[in-house]
Formats: structure tokens, C-alpha cells, sequence
């Protein structure tokens, strides 16, 4: 019997008139029907994330970009329907723990998530650092030069996270501390560091340069240098119900890495695939 069919359906299929055998056909063949439609709604995912460009955004009502585009690809070669959806980040981490949402796309990798989420191998590679207004002199190099600054960061995120532990670090060494100023909005930091309102904003690398643009704040601040390499990957969750699809969906994935289609999909937006694990 398929999978997740009451067996009061069954019971119900076998009420038809004719011979036994005819019963018994007529049976094994609606049987068939009923186990390939439960197989279709199973072959889906649904993908949630937040607005991230130059990696993932909303285009003409869509959600467009490399991350949606290589993971679209991955999701047809594998014969899943999956579906896309852009919410403010903690509504999309509760759509997920909800069980209202599969999967998340163009995120951090950390502890706390590795606990609730399967993750795909890595997807982008880029960087996290820090921008500052256009006449700091700043080269960043090293933690000590930027004690005592009030630094803006997404929050809350991974960059959060992150900085967090740059913070730690700097009074471990007795360095005086960075102070943080966290907000749901990305684009607000920036706008804050323009108006002499922060010392310095810590951000994607990507992220930062396509909010500078969009803002039109390219006279105004700038990047100052990276502070760590990061790696962006996609995830399911690990109570999503049918495993077997998000295995076929990562091992598609595998093979869009391996024959060259994800690195030209990613490369066409000027973005820098991941290494492979």
C-alpha cells in the first residue's frame, strides 16, 4: 500500500460492482492512480528567504537571482516543483520551524543551525568585513583597528554572530570593545554610517557593495577590508517530512557543481562560486 493512504480509502475502493477479478483490477489500478498522486504532492519544496541581494531579490513580483536560479536548476533536474517565497527574516525562520516552509536559501552556516537544518554543500563564496565612511582612511587588517567603534550589523543574523565574536575576542586581548548597534533592516546602516551616525557598518562583502549602489551612496562610504571568508549554502529542514526528496534534491545539486552549470549560472552575475566540499 502507498504511503500515508488510509487504509479507510482502500475500504472505500473495493465498493465497485462486477466479478471479483474485475473488483480486484479495478482495485489495484485505482491503487496505482492514488500512489503516483501522492507521490506528486510529495515531490515538492517550498524555499524561503530574505530580501539578499546581488544574491537573491525580488524582480518584477519573482524572487530572481543566482541563488534562486541554481537552485531552480537543481530542483528540475531532480523532479521536484519547487516554489519561492522572500519574507523578513524571522518570518521566514518561523514559517520554518513552523513546518509551514522546506527549505532556506543563501544562508550562513553555524551551530545553531546545524541543529534543525540538513545543509546542501556551499553554494557562494564571498566574505564578511567592514565599510566605513569615504574619508576614513581605514585599511582593516586587524581587530585593534577598530576598538571602541559603534559598528552597525543585520540582526539578527549570522554577520551578528559573527561580530559577536570579533567583540569577545577584543576583550579577551584586553583591546577596548567595538560597540554593536544591531537592525532588522541592512540598508539602514548604511544610511546611518553615510550620515556620520556609526563608525563603521559589518556586512557581506556582496550585500554591502549592491546596497551602496541601490542607496546611491557611492560617494559616501566604502569598503574598508575583509574580516573573514564565509560560505552561503542552502538548508532543509531536518523534520521535513519526506527524506528521500531532499535527497535527490542535494544530489542534483552535487551534479549541477560537478559538470560546470551552478559555477556559469553564478559567474553570469559576477558572483564567485563556492569550492566544493
Amino acid at each position: 500500500m502507498c504511503k500515508d493512504t488510509p487504509y479507510s480509502d482502500y475500504a472505500k475502493l473495493i465498493v465497485v460492482s462486477g466479478t471479483p477479478m474485475t473488483k480486484l483490477a479495478f482495485f489495484f489500478s485505482v491503487l496505482i492512480a492514488v500512489c503516483a498522486a501522492t507521490a506528486r504532492a510529495d515531490d515538492r519544496l517550498r524555499f524561503v528567504t530574505l530580501e539578499f541581494a546581488p544574491f537573491i531579490y525580488g524582480e518584477n513580483q519573482q524572487v530572481a537571482g543566482p541563488g534562486r536560479d541554481v537552485i531552480a536548476e537543481a530542483c528540475l533536474r531532480a523532479g521536484i516543483a519547487c516554489s519561492f517565497d522572500i519574507y523578513p527574516w524571522r518570518r521566514a525562520q518561523e514559517l520554518m520551524k513552523a513546518g509551514d516552509a522546506d527549505g532556506m536559501m543563501v544562508i550562513g552556516r553555524n551551530p545553531a543551525r546545524e541543529e534543525w537544518l540538513d545543509f546542501s554543500p556551499p553554494l557562494f563564496r564571498t566574505e564578511y568585513g567592514f565599510f566605513v565612511a569615504a574619508n576614513n582612511p581605514l585599511i582593516y587588517d586587524e581587530q585593534s583597528q577598530v576598538a571602541g567603534y559603534r559598528v552597525g550589523v543585520f540582526a539578527p543574523s549570522n554577520t551578528e554572530t559573527q561580530l559577536k565574536g570579533l567583540r569577545e575576542e577584543q576583550i579577551a586581548q584586553h583591546v577596548e570593545p567595538i560597540e554593536i548597534d544591531g537592525h532588522p533592516d541592512d540598508a539602514a546602516g548604511m544610511r546611518k554610517l553615510a550620515a556620520n551616525r556609526l563608525d563603521a557598518v559589518y556586512s557581506n562583502r556582496d550585500r554591502g557593495w549592491g546596497i551602496i549602489s541601490d542607496e546611491e551612496l557611492g560617494g559616501q562610504v566604502r569598503y574598508a577590508g575583509g574580516d573573514k571568508a564565509i560560505l552561503y549554502y542552502a538548508g532543509i529542514r531536518k523534520d521535513f517530512p519526506y527524506p528521500e526528496v531532499a535527497k535527490r534534491f542535494f544530489d542534483a545539486w552535487r551534479e549541477l557543481y560537478s559538470d560546470g552549470v551552478a559555477q556559469r549560472i553564478i559567474e553570469g552575475y559576477g558572483l564567485e562560486p563556492a569550492p566544493q566540499e
